[in-house]
């Protein structure tokens, strides 16, 4: 997870403070030196965490926290609302031209992923916001970057507009424009080029294609990786640019997590994207209240939700349900869940949002075994259509034959049958209970 260090140094914290009856001043002090600590461990600018600091502190000794009745409580929302507002305090949404095409360029340093962003807000866009937008190649001097456009536009079926390396960057932009004009695209996305370091010449050819195009956007693409630097790079784009978004790639790696919350507050330039991953699809909008819940181990369920939505077939999760409540769930119905929920991202990532997980005994390092995954996977489909939904009928030679099929020892597939066989149980316990309800049961010492 994004901030792993600095949500443990700060859930550590909080929740010796959370459960406190009464709170004194010199409790809060010694918090806020932890909470200090924290944020500059996660490599936060120094002067970010001098200003939060004090406003959290100032907050805190009130009289309206300190006499409340759960102090501890008090302290802990402080924190959580001066952590959102340190990151923007709400989802800075992406523009939309009144006229279109609503054009966006997209500046960064070489390496910090800007071309398969782009690919990636292109794709975002089409998808959640049902848009029509035009990649525009105009990085013509570092190899391969046209290519490379080309490609993940081949493999989004999304157009991208070239003229070769050989076309000045400003007068590819102009004609992107007009071409965006003739075929009636509502967005333009222009990959412009980068260098390994801020430099003149680089900022001269940006200034000239922000006034030729008048864009409605200019987004920084940075590595969260690279900390402090981040910071410095985003000031100097945004001193000479003037930027109205950033986008943090890599915010799923071993990162600390200071660039993300030193950003917004060294330039006042919102973070509206981040990239959680690889894929085409890892590109999320940011939203500062549910990263600071996340942070605080509060869980982030309208996230996983959303997730689930975008993921989850509707009709099939009714076809489920109903399933689930007349006990005939079979291995196949069981397969296909499991294919849905992997389209959902990785499944530690997921129950990291839910609400307490951090509390959980052991999940913190819990590893899921994609490999173990694939084997389940590998044992379902070895079995015949009548094993799948009849399983009880799997005796030993069956059982022979889908290790043999699936290249895995007859004990796991002992261990999958029992652990569905439990499940069904589970589920007709739950059922029956729902049944008893529905019919005057009442729980143990309930009036």
């Amino acid at each position: 997870m994004a901030f792993e260090g600095l949500a443990d140094r700060l859930q550590g914290t909080i929740q010796r403070l959370r459960g406190k009856g009464k709170v004194t001043e010199a409790d809060v002090k010694e918090m806020m030196r932890e909470v200090r600590l924290a944020l500059l461990e996660a490599d936060v600018n120094f002067k970010v965490v001098k200003d939060f600091v004090k406003r959290v502190n100032e907050r805190s000794v009130g009289q309206e926290v300190l006499k409340s009745l759960t102090p501890g409580q008090q302290v802990v929302k402080v924190v959580q609302e001066e952590l959102t507002a340190l990151m923007g305090g709400e989802q800075s949404k992406i523009a939309a031209a009144t006229k279109p095409p609503t054009v966006i360029m997209m500046v960064g340093l070489q390496g910090a992923g800007k071309t398969t962003t782009t690919g990636k807000l292109a794709n975002l866009l089409r998808k959640k916001y049902n848009r029509n937008p035009l990649l525009v190649a105009a990085d013509i001097y570092r190899p391969a970057a046209i290519k490379q456009l080309e490609t993940l536009g081949k493999q989004l079926s999304m157009p991208v507009f070239s003229l070769g390396d050989q076309v000045n960057p400003v007068e590819i932009a102009k004609q992107a424009i007009a071409h965006a004009k003739e075929q009636h695209y509502d967005y333009v996305l222009i990959d412009t080029a980068g260098r390994l370091h801020v430099d003149e010449n680089l900022m001269a050819e940006l200034q000239q294609i922000k006034e030729l195009t008048k864009p409605h956007e200019i987004f920084l693409v940075v590595d969260a990786m690279t900390g402090q630097d981040a910071v410095n790079v985003a000031e100097s784009f945004n001193n000479q640019l003037g930027l109205t978004g950033v986008v943090l790639t890599k915010l799923d790696g071993d990162t600390r997590g200071g660039a993300a919350l030193s950003i917004r507050a060294v330039t006042n330039t919102p973070i509206k994207f981040v990239g959680l991953g690889e894929k085409m699809d890892a590109l999320e909008p940011f939203h500062p209240e549910r990263m600071a819940s996340r942070i605080l181990g509060m869980g982030d369920v309208l996230t996983l939700i959303e997730k689930a939505q975008a993921s989850v077939d509707e009709e099939k999760a009714k076809e489920l349900e109903q399933k689930l409540r007349t006990l005939s769930f079979t291995f196949e119905d069981f397969l296909d869940q499991l294919a849905q929920v992997r389209k959902m991202g990785p499944l530690d990532e997921l129950l990291g949002m839910l609400p307490g997980a951090n509390k959980i005994k052991g999940l913190k390092d819990l590893q899921v075994d994609e490999k173990q995954i694939a084997h389940v996977e590998a044992i379902i489909r070895s079995m015949t259509k009548e094993e799948k939904l009849r399983p009880e009928i799997i005796n030993g030679s069956r059982k022979k034959r889908i290790a043999k099929g699936s290249g895995r020892p007859v004990q796991e597939i002992n261990r999958l049958l029992k652990q569905f066989e439990d499940m069904k149980k589970m589920m007709k316990q739950m059922t029956n209970m729902t049944k008893g309800k529905k019919k005057g049961f009442k729980f143990p010492f309930m009036s």
